[in-house]
């Protein structure tokens, strides 16, 4: 495995979450990024929160620290009291940032390193994919949230929406060729 090759795709995972998470919360209003529809037990808000605090533990000091900072309070994670959007937004932001930065100091040596998290030793591939794993995970809660809040009328979707599988197969066979071809090659 190219060491290069991983760390600039892992990123570009972090980033492309982070870019659904975010293209769901800003289709809701103020109000709504707290609402727990149906009784359900977390708001876009709290897993935003829970996911922001997660990364921030997990990836301060990375490699040098515990990934379970002895700072962080994981059960105030789930309240959204005393919070607001603009609060929400800043841990989002923080939690993001420190993960971005950090990944992005890495090197591909530092991929075989040991890292610890709960005392629990990882290598460093291990602990990004465990912790990428999370992030999608509270990432589709979140999307699939907001599509429940928003409702089927005015959520601008994320992906290709039902309906237009058709339309976007085409679009991409015109762009890239038609992959289905058993002599396919990608277009330049």
């Amino acid at each position: 495995m190219d060491g290069r090759l991983y760390l600039d795709d892992i990123a570009y995972q972090y980033r492309y979450y982070k870019s659904l998470a975010d293209s769901a919360a800003v289709q809701l209003g103020d109000e709504e990024i707290f609402a727990r529809p149906g009784g359900v037990a977390m708001s876009v808000a709290v897993i935003m929160k829970h996911t922001a605090r997660n990364l921030r533990s997990r990836w301060l000091d990375f490699l040098t620290t515990d990934g379970e900072k002895k700072d962080r309070d994981r059960e105030s994670e789930f309240s959204d009291a005393w919070e607001t959007r603009e609060t929400i937004a800043a841990h989002w932001n923080e939690g993001w940032t420190i993960a971005l930065d950090e990944l992005g100091r890495l090197e591909p040596p530092d991929l075989d390193r040991t890292v610890t998290i709960r005392g629990q030793s990882y290598r460093v591939w291990e602990a990004i994919h465990r912790n990428v794993l999370h992030v999608s995970y509270h990432t589709g809660q979140i999307v699939q949230l907001a599509r429940a809040i928003r409702g089927p009328d005015e959520w601008k979707s994320l992906s290709v929406p039902p309906g237009s599988s058709e339309e976007n197969n085409a679009k991409m066979r015109e762009k890239y060729g038609d992959w289905w071809a058993p002599d396919f090659k990608p277009k330049a």
